[in-house]
């Protein structure tokens, strides 16, 4: 399966090259069908989601089909059962409480001259959420709903809408319609690909535009969120699904490699990274990841991840393993090891970090509250994990009295001239002389 690389090696520091300057970029491929996507929508409305959607996902869709019905969401809870709904609720709640701990507060400070600043914390108007079809209703990503929607209810966004491709009978799964329910989302469409990014972004006869657009999506949706950012704010430009397992000589190999596959199903371009103390581990890893292939559904997709993104290195100690995963800046940083908080302090660069082997990376994907909207290829060194504050805007306050205005007057006039602005120390000035 995978050969245990050594560092300081030719194959080692060529595969290492490679994780560090891997880039996702849309190409030209994409983004020309994908800009001429927007600018139908933008221009003819409805008429240009009919034919992309009748073309693409659903033959005899309409205009009178675009909004999913009251009706619709009732039918669904009807069609899964109370054990989908018990897990559905834990989840909300997990989530919940997480991102609870997130809400900034508005402040303001005062001075003895009379003068306020502060920060005026609000939500935005309005976000779109856009969840994938996942082959055709089959596979529907509920996560997504919850993860991209709970952040935005607990911000205080007053309008959020949900966009999803229909199935080719004009269905929508039950799955997917009951977690927006529980969450409060009533406002739901069933449009698909490009063409949903830019009804959100842009809107239609039907659909009011929004502020922010989140969620998940293939090459075309991404390619579209990317074009539309500007118009309006997007959670981040996502590239595929990546996972760096530290491991030591302690470290089940089962569970390593089952936590590499977690991610390797995912896309066939998705990244998955080994960094080991144990030559022995690595090569035991390598064995289970063959071993554990044949029992996937998506082994196809899981092998050609492994085959063309996945690595299994063996380094001298956890430092060093620390140290190029900080390096590395991964989507998810598993720390299958020991003590792995004494391991913590040294990780710096992390969308998420999972700690000890009862901490696999589908329990944040699922249940424990964090968000699953992480950053990726290495741009976990700046960018965070989507939450409330994706939703949010910080308006500053400043409140000057007379005497703060005539104590300053002279230092400001003094610094816009440097700067060759005389209208803006005209605008001091006249306030000064009068």
């Amino acid at each position: 399966m995978l050969t245990p690389l050594f560092l300081n090696t030719k194959e080692g520091n060529k595969r290492l090259g490679e994780l560090l300057n891997r880039k996702f970029t849309v190409s030209k491929e994409y983004e020309e069908p994908v800009m001429n996507i927007l600018e139908r929508i933008r221009t003819e409305g409805n008429k240009a989601i009919v034919d992309l959607t009748r073309r693409f996902d659903c033959p005899s869709f309409d205009v009178g089909d675009m909004m999913v019905t009251a009706k619709e969401t009732e039918d669904a809870y009807r069609r899964v059962d109370d054990g989908f709904i018990g897990s559905l609720d834990k989840a909300i709640r997990h989530i919940e409480e997480f991102h609870r701990r997130q809400i900034p507060k508005s402040w303001i400070m005062t001075k003895e001259d009379g003068s306020i600043m502060g920060q005026v914390v609000r939500p935005v108007d309005a976000t779109g959420l856009y969840v994938p079809g996942g082959r055709g209703g089959k596979t529907p990503l509920v996560s997504s709903v919850l993860m991209n929607a709970i952040p935005a209810v607990l911000a205080g966004v007053k309008r959020i809408i949900l966009s999803t491709p229909p199935c080719d009978d004009k269905s929508i799964s039950p799955y997917l319609l009951v977690a927006a329910a529980r969450i409060g989302i009533k406002e739901i469409y069933k449009i698909g690909s490009a063409w949903a990014i830019g009804a959100m972004a842009y809107g239609t006869e039907t659909i009011k535009p929004v502020d922010v657009i989140v969620g998940p999506g293939n090459i075309f949706v991404t390619a579209a969120k990317k074009a539309v950012s500007g118009t309006v704010g997007i959670d981040m430009v996502a590239g595929p699904s990546e996972v760096l397992v530290i491991a030591d000589a302690q470290a089940p190999a089962e569970y390593a490699a089952a936590d590499l596959l977690s991610q390797a199903e995912h896309d066939p371009m998705a990244t998955v990274v080994l960094l080991t103390t144990s030559a022995k581990l690595a090569e035991v890893v390598s064995e289970a990841l063959e071993r554990l292939l044949d029992g996937l559904e998506r082994r196809t997709i899981a092998r050609k991840a492994l085959k063309d993104n996945g690595a299994l290195f063996v380094v001298d100690n956890l430092e060093s393993a620390s140290e190029l995963a900080n390096r590395i800046a991964p989507e998810h940083l598993e720390l299958l090891v020991e003590d792995p908080w004494a391991l913590l302090p040294m990780i710096r660069h992390a969308g998420a970090i999972f700690m000890g082997r009862y901490s696999p990376e589908p329990v944040g994907d699922y249940m424990a509250g964090p968000n699953h909207v992480l950053p990726t290829m290495g741009t976990a060194r700046f960018a965070s994990a989507l939450g409330v504050e994706t939703f949010l805007k910080r308006s500053s306050l400043i409140s000057y009295s007379k005497e703060a205005f005539h104590k300053d007057a002279d230092d400001i006039i003094r610094l816009a001239q440097t700067e060759g602005l005389t209208a803006h120390s005209l605008s001091v000035r006249v306030r000064k002389e009068n």
